[in-house]
């Protein structure tokens, strides 16, 4: 920390700081709470930030902030008003770096101004201003604030009230140990895979192990993510963990209850694998329809409006949140019911409550689709073609085919194209040529339903689609293949998958664009992959290769897929983001 003894002073000691460093400028005359400067001043989510008094810059925006230092030095020392001469600055914009964050903004550099709340952050000009200004200090105890808002805004009813009001201490006793959110992140996944591996043993004391292990697996999950708040330790990096090690965590508990009941005489991989797929299936319609529509113009119906009234009736609230079954509820279901029952009824009670949760959610999603008059942009377009995951040979078809025209052309071809595979994967004889044709079908469907831009009001139904023709087709074809382990390969595969498409959605989400053309070409794109099943399951008909290449595709689909994934995240200059969406 240096002082400056004028603004042009500070010009010279922020040039002399190196280039690659976060820069702040505080009045000496500030006087607030230590949170309310944290917030300004070190969140790494923003290029630039302020709050009363205070200024940060990250090295992206430091030529900005040195161009507007001097700006603003010339403008005072000259006696010029910095803002328009009809203006009514906010009190805040009258300080130095008030001033200065003005100037930012009118340069075009986006200034973050953190929401304080009861915190106080001022600049005292006259005796009266520093008495209220310290009374204000007084009355509010910043660390309270600090835990209070470490805890999302939106989350779960189970997770509110059963989890957030201990583990928000949790957290803050990690910040004071220095550890990190993506530490306490890797130790939510390593105990979710102990309680897998309990799991796996198929005794009633391994069942209740993991049961009470995912709980606590699930507790570190909620303080990863409040340690990051708390400590203001945002990260690409903590984002992609936080996102992906959910899914692991909980599809690996899946496959060691499958293990367990094994263990036990009770084969339950099907059921396993269709839990799996239900629920990658659900996350995949709730991004595919916000990424069609958080940027939407005239984006507002009755339903939506409907929506609104009722977050004003708080009993509401909860309800809706419970119906949708997110993780909280739904580990803690997973978790008691692994504990006191048999891993069977924890699948049927996966798949009857998710199916339920997916009815609800999908039908509110059309309803709000039907009734809006919204204007989707071109990069919703691309987001739902990427998320679409479209590999060769559809892309080779839609390059040829002529767009079909229709507000819901696209999801309902898509519609057909997924209705023929699963269709023929269901009915016809297993290992019939027939299936093959009808995955020809569906690669030639798939790529009609992409060959027009995808922004009608329903095309966000397309990668829904998409995902179910894929698992539901390896699904049903290992499961009637009659081949040992079959089914367990095909968890495997559909693992591997889902990995690469949660991949692409947190991608995109942080503003980095999907995989790169190569990855998806290499990787066989949805129809490819679901073709190359349903060839193998013809051609292998009844004997143990099937399982043999269902396990090697699996594999390198894996191998390709985190390599390059891994790559990406640890090299990204993607913006620090946390996740506050979806309730998974």
């Amino acid at each position: 920390m240096q002082t400056a003894a004028d603004a042009g002073d500070a010009a010279t000691l922020l040039a002399a700081v190196p280039a690659g460093r976060r820069v702040a400028l505080v009045d000496p005359r500030f006087v607030g709470h230590v949170h309310a400067l944290r917030l300004g001043l070190t969140d790494p989510r923003f290029p630039a930030a302020t709050v009363p008094g205070a200024l940060t810059a990250q090295p992206e925006a430091r030529g900005a902030l040195l161009r507007a230092l001097h700006r603003t030095t010339a403008a005072v020392g000259a006696g010029a008003p910095v803002v328009e001469p009809d203006a009514d600055p906010a009190p805040e914009d009258r300080t130095v770096p008030g001033r200065i964050a003005v100037a930012l903004e009118a340069e075009g550099t986006a200034v973050q101004r953190p929401a304080l709340g009861s915190l106080v952050a001022a600049v005292p000009t006259d005796p009266e201003q520093q008495a209220a200004a310290e009374a204000g200090l007084a009355s509010v105890d910043d660390e309270a604030v600090r835990l209070r808002n470490a805890v999302k805004a939106h989350d779960g009813f189970f997770t509110t009230y059963c989890i957030s009001p201990y583990s928000r201490y949790i957290a803050r006793w990690c910040a004071r140990r220095n550890l990190t959110p993506n530490q306490v992140t890797t130790a939510s996944l390593i105990t979710a895979l102990i309680a897998a591996g309990s799991a796996a043993t198929g005794t009633r004391g391994g069942y209740v192990a993991a049961g009470i292990l995912l709980l606590v697996s699930f507790v570190l999950d909620c303080t990863d993510g409040q340690l990051a708040r708390y400590s203001l330790q945002y990260s690409t990096m903590g984002a992609w963990l936080d996102a992906t090690f959910d899914r692991a965590k909980e599809y690996a508990y899946y496959a060691g209850l499958a293990i367990g009941a094994v263990r036990g005489g009770d084969d339950v991989w099907t059921l396993a694998l269709g839990a799996m797929v239900l629920q990658a299936c659900r996350h995949v319609v709730d991004f595919s329809f916000n990424e069609a529509n958080h940027d939407a113009v005239a984006n507002t119906s009755p339903t939506a409006a409907l929506s609104d009234k009722l977050d004003n009736v708080g009993w509401t609230v909860w309800v809706r949140r419970m119906i949708v079954l997110p993780i909280g509820e739904r580990w803690a279901m997973i978790a008691v019911l692994t504990a006191l029952t048999t891993p069977r009824i924890v699948f049927y009670a996966l798949l009857v409550g998710c199916s339920l949760a997916a009815c609800y959610t999908t039908a509110g999603r059309l309803l709000r689709s039907l009734t809006r008059r919204a204007s989707r942009t071109d990069r919703a377009a691309q987001a739902l073609a990427d998320l679409a995951d479209s590999g060769p040979l559809a892309r080779a078809v839609a390059k040829v085919a002529p767009g079909l025209p229709g507000a819901f052309t696209a999801p309902a071809v898509a519609l057909l194209g997924t209705l023929v595979m699963i269709g023929g994967a269901l009915f016809l004889p297993y290992g019939s040529p027939l299936t093959v044709a009808a995955a020809a079908v569906y690669v030639l469907l798939s790529g009609l339903a992409v060959a027009r831009p995808l922004k009608g009001a329903l095309d966000w139904l397309v990668p829904p689609f998409f995902r179910a023709a894929e698992y539901v087709t390896i699904l049903v074809l290992a499961a009637r293949s009659d081949v040992p382990h079959a089914v367990p390969a095909a968890f495997g595969l559909v693992s591997a998958v889902a990995y690469h498409h949660y991949d692409t959605v947190y991608r995109i989400r942080g503003g980095t664009g999907a995989p790169p053309q190569w990855l998806v070409r290499t990787i066989g794109g949805h129809e490819g992959r679901t073709a190359l099943v349903a060839v193998l399951a013809a051609v292998l008909t009844h004997t143990s290769g099937f399982t043999t290449a269902l396990t090697a595709l699996a594999v390198a689909v894996a191998l390709v897929v985190l390599v390059e994934s891994i790559r990406f995240w640890v090299s990204s200059s993607a913006p620090a983001v946390h996740d506050e969406g979806e309730l998974a």
